[in-house]
């Protein structure tokens, strides 16, 4: 039961995000999804991309696409559901092979693992024989079974150095791999994805941005151009990032990437004042309140992977984990 202490709490997290005036049916959305998670055993499991009432209104597990698929798995809830996109939900499945795993914004899919498929995968073997596959997180469980090993922006630079070979694929997102590259030394193939979200953003907006904001601290996602790294204070993960800003505090951020993680970090950390330098996913925005209470009544969409995907996915997946790296993403 929601009691008035937690009302309040929401309440204030989300006041910057939610009108006065349609508090009330957000509210009512949110009560009725509790009741919902309870009725049917469930877990919200919400990416860093949600907006705020997703992510601090009804969120059990938050974080980036492997955090919630190991936090799902550390749940004793049966019913895992997946504020994100498509191929986050997939990695939920792949890791939690037990468990129903919803979707509730069919269509939410992703730019950047849609330049991929697992066809391209074969092919690149014939044409790169003996090279490994590096498979970023942000793919299809199909395109993770033929890959080698998995990847995370945290880690990147990691696994290509360990797999100790002067040639290494990574893909699918070509400033990633461009990063891996100038970190290790690795002569990294890459495959010329791009993330629709962080591929508008240019170098003459980061330094119109300290023009306007002296002082600011400028964070940015690898799965940005090099030259809109090249002027950035730092260079990392969602997970990554937020945790610099936790240890440096700075009295104005900018984080260069989705808008809405923007906002849900600036409610952990109401000291930091972050400026907008961001741009919407389209994909994260399909998911509302009303999607999510619909998939719970529903039980729709439910994602399955093939077993034989599944288990060259996990296998993947299992490689990164078990060299030891930070995996978060």
């Amino acid at each position: 039961m929601n009691t008035l202490t937690d009302i309040a709490r929401r309440r204030e997290a989300l006041r910057e995000f939610v009108p006065p005036i349609e508090w009330p049916a957000v509210d009512s959305e949110i009560r009725a999804i509790r009741r919902l998670k309870t009725r049917r055993r469930a877990a919200v499991l919400a990416h860093n991309y949600q907006r705020p009432v997703i992510f601090h209104g009804i969120a059990d597990v938050t974080g980036d696409s492997l955090a919630l698929a190991r936090g799902g798995g550390a749940t004793d809830a049966p019913v895992l559901v997946v504020c994100g996109v498509r191929f986050m939900a997939e990695t939920v499945k792949v890791m939690n092979p037990g468990r129903k795993v919803l979707l509730p914004a069919s269509g939410a899919g992703c730019s950047l693992a849609a330049s991929i498929t697992a066809d391209d995968v074969r092919a690149l073997r014939r044409a790169h024989p003996g090279v490994p596959i590096v498979a970023y997180v942000n793919t299809t469980a199909e395109v993770k079974a033929e890959s080698d090993v998995c990847c995370t922006s945290a880690n990147v630079a990691e696994v290509v150095a360990g797999l100790g070979a002067p040639r290494v694929l990574v893909v699918p997102d070509g400033y990633l791999a461009r990063y891996a590259a100038a970190q290790t030394g690795v002569t990294v193939i890459p495959w010329e994805g791009r993330c629709e979200v962080h591929e508008r953003f240019r170098a003459e907006d980061v330094r119109e941005l300290r023009r306007t904001h002296p002082g600011v601290m400028v964070l940015v996602h690898p799965e940005c151009s090099p030259e809109v790294a090249h002027e950035a204070d730092y260079v990392g993960s969602t997970s990554g990032m937020i945790r610099k800003l936790e240890s440096a505090r700075p009295a104005t951020a900018a984080l260069v990437t989705e808008c809405s993680m923007s906002d849900n970090v600036g409610i952990q950390l109401p000291g930091v004042r972050l400026v907008r330098l961001c741009g919407l996913c389209p994909y994260m925005q399909l998911t509302t309140l009303a999607t999510v209470r619909s998939a719970l009544e529903t039980g729709t969409e439910e994602i399955r992977v093939e077993p034989d995907v599944a288990r060259g996915a996990r296998r993947a997946l299992e490689r990164m984990f078990a060299l030891g790296l930070p995996a978060a993403s």
